[in-house]
Formats: structure tokens, sequence, C-alpha cells
């Protein structure tokens, strides 16, 4: 069996394998004794049927099946093997030539990983996240305990206002017809919440217990439901009952109650810090996610299509495990948001380039960098997953499991490359 490896534009690769007319018969030959018990003939024992009469009788090409099963696939791997090929896309099959006396000649089309052309990577240039805590700031962590620690009391003798928690029956009609998923019963909103569409909330304030109202809105042109988008619509709208948030006095016994401290002036110190505290590690998250964008901005790459595609699967299979823990499929979930499946992969597309953008200047930089992955360092991120585990037979297992350590390999070389560009980051 002979191979040609043609290497085309856009990462595309050509592999043409020929096997000789006489190598063929030998399969053929193979391929006849592995089938000889399922061949049936007049006059012939089960199994004992020979093979020009099997031939006669189904059909010369009745083997060639079995001779492309044993032979297509193994020298596809050993060809990738032999050669280095990072195969990025389902590898596709053409026989061009196959039959007796004739030389066996196929071949596999496939992509292979693309060079990232990484331009700059150091010294990339972001803007400076803020982590000073405001007074503002200290207030409206203050203000959020008062809502979480605020008491609630039922409302019957005035008219809606903002902030109140209304509870509602309504229905939502377009061009007087009544569309899916606008009615609720006993729905509770509060008031100013933005919960609902704009205009809704506005126009239910000044209502009483038992009004009815009808309350005219346009849904916004970028609404999730196509079907939606743009109409206008009327909610017929029913108040079944009003509630009021009444929030605790800000002194030194609400600080009691809400924290540790014994005065406030002590809780909102220690809000200070906390806030500090979140602000920097969010800053910190910021700039990761600033430095990954300007260097996939100073990354060229050219995609192939058929590796776009694979990295969009893997993200829609991602997502739809993640549904699947919230009892939903992606049918379910696409029909909810009113699109279809293809066109919630074309929203993933912008993300996935960015992977592998990403994963691609990665690899570039740890080879420039010329970084390097210990396995004392593999096993003690081993051991860190181990721990979730505990002590059993699975855990057990992960240090000795080629898959995991690979993993584990890859992942620790990207942190210690992104951590390089990271730190060579400036901030503005």
């Amino acid at each position: 069996m002979s191979v040609k490896i043609d290497k085309q534009e856009n990462s595309k690769v050509v592999l043409e394998f020929t096997m000789t007319k006489d190598e063929f018969e030998k399969e053929l030959d193979k391929s006849f004794k592995k089938n000889a018990k399922y061949f049936k003939a007049p006059g012939f024992r089960n199994g004992k049927v020979p093979r020009n009469v099997v031939e006669k009788l189904y059909g010369e090409n009745v083997l060639f099946d079995t001779v492309v099963e044993d032979n297509v696939d193994k020298s596809y791997a050993e060809a990738v093997k032999e050669n280095n090929l990072e195969v990025v896309s389902k590898p596709h099959l053409d026989i061009k030539q196959i039959g007796k006396g004739k030389d066996f000649i196929y071949t596999v089309t496939l992509y292979v990983k693309p060079e990232a052309n990484v331009k700059k990577y150091k010294g990339l240039e972001i803007k400076k996240f803020d982590t000073k805590v405001s007074k503002k700031d200290v207030e409206k962590a203050l203000n959020d305990a008062r809502e979480k620690n605020a008491r609630i009391s039922t409302v019957e003798d005035r008219e809606l206002k903002n902030n109140d928690i209304s509870t509602i029956d309504f229905e939502g009609f377009i061009d007087d017809v009544a569309f899916e998923g606008g009615k609720g019963d006993n729905f509770e909103l509060t008031i100013g919440s933005g919960q609902f569409i704009p205009g809704f909330e506005e126009q239910l304030i000044g209502m009483k217990i038992g009004d009815k109202r009808d309350i005219k809105v346009t849904f916004p042109k970028d609404y999730h439901a196509e079907n939606l988008a743009g109409k206008d619509a009327i909610f017929k709208v029913k108040l079944i009952s009003i509630k009021e948030k009444i929030l605790p006095e800000l002194d030194d016994e609400f600080a009691k109650d809400v924290s540790e401290f014994e005065t406030l002036e002590e809780y909102k110190k220690d809000l200070e810090v906390k806030l500090k505290e979140e602000k920097e590690k969010q800053a910190k998250a910021d700039k990761e996610l600033k430095t990954i964008e300007k260097l996939c901005e100073n990354t060229e790459v050219n995609i192939p299509d058929e590796m776009l595609d694979a990295e969009v699967e893997k993200m829609l299979d991602q997502f739809s495990s993640n549904l699947s823990y919230q009892g939903l499929n992606i049918e379910t979930y696409c029909s909810y948001i009113g699109t279809t499946i293809d066109k919630f992969k074309d929203t993933l597309k912008p993300d996935a380039i960015k992977n592998i953008k990403l994963n691609l200047a990665l690899e570039n930089i740890a080879k420039v960098e010329n970084i390097k992955v210990e396995e004392n360092e593999i096993d003690e991120k081993i051991n860190e997953l181990k721990k979730s585990y505990g002590s059993d037979q699975t855990s057990n297992d992960l240090n000795s499991n080629e898959n995991v350590r690979n993993y584990m390999r890859q992942k620790l070389l990207q942190d210690k490359t992104l951590e390089i560009v990271i730190t060579n980051t400036i901030e503005k």
C-alpha cells in the first residue's frame, strides 16, 4: 500500500492510497475466508462454497466492502501518525477505483490544524480597570442589604406605585389574536424591576386592586422571539394584589442584625473592604478577558470551515449538556427563544472563532517561549482533582489515565502561556 500526500490551500490535505492489484487480490481472499460461513449455494455445505461460485452467485463486488472496512481506517490512521498530521475535521473518503484485476485507489480528504501568525503578544495595551470603592458603592451595598432584609406588607387601600410588588393576571394579543407565551395567572411582578418589556410596568402604576387595564406596548426589534420582534401588542391586565417592602432603618441595630458588628460604622468599613476585594477580583478577570481579546485581534489565522464547524458542534454539545441538567433539550430551548438550531449555531460562530484563535495563538507562543510542563506538575493538578472524588477507584485511576494526563498537560501549558501574555500586558 502506497500513499501520496497533497497539501493544498487553507489547510486542506488529500491522501491518495493505492493498493496494487496483487495486494487487492490477497485482501479479497482474506475477505472471502472471513465471510465464507455466511455464503450458501445449492449442492454445497454451509461454509464450503468456493470463491468463484460465491462471486458468480452474489457478484464479484460482494467481498469489496470487507476489504474497505479492513484497510481504509487502518491505512488512514497510519498515514496520519507517520506524517504527524493534526487533523481538525472529519475525514472524507472517496473511492476512485475498485475492481478485480485493478489497483484499489481511494482518497481521504481532511483538514489539518492551521498555523497562527501572532503579530504581537507582549506589550498588549488595554484599559486599566478601576478598583476604587466610592461612597456610592458602599451606599448601594447598604441599600441592597436593606432590600434583602425588608419586611413585606400587604396593601389594601391605595394605588399601585413604583417598587411595589404586584400580583397580576395578563394575556397578550397581536391584532386581536392571543400569542403563545403571552399569558400568566397570579404572576408576581415588582414595578420598576424591568422584568417585562419596556413600557409595560410603568403603565400599571395607578391601578387599584381589582382594576383591569389594557397595556399597549411594542416588542423590541431585537426581541429573542422572532415572531414577536418589533410587533405592537396589547396586554389585558387585572391587578390581583399589592404588597410593599418596608425597609429597616439604617442604624446600629440594623448592623447588629445583619452582621457581627456592633455599630453601623464598623459594618460600613467591613463592606468597603469586601467591595475592594470583589472589585480587584473582577478586575483580574476582566483583564484576562480583555487581554485574550487583544491577543485574538493580533492573531492572523485562516480557519477552515470544517474546523469552525467542528468547534461550533463542540460548543453546542456542551450547551446541550448544560441544558439537560435543567430538564431541557436544545430543540425545546430553540423553540422557546423563537429560533432554529441552525440559526442558534450561527450565534456561536464568533466565540468559536475566538476559541480557535486563542488556542492556536497560545500554542504558537508556547513554542516561541519554550514553555514546558513537567510530569510532577501534572500529578499535582490530578491530585487536586482527586480530592473532589475521594479515595475510590475512580480517583486512583486518574494518575494512570493518559487522556486525563494529556488534558491536564494541555491545560497547564495554556495557563502558563496565557500568564506570560497577561503579565506583559500594559494597562492604561
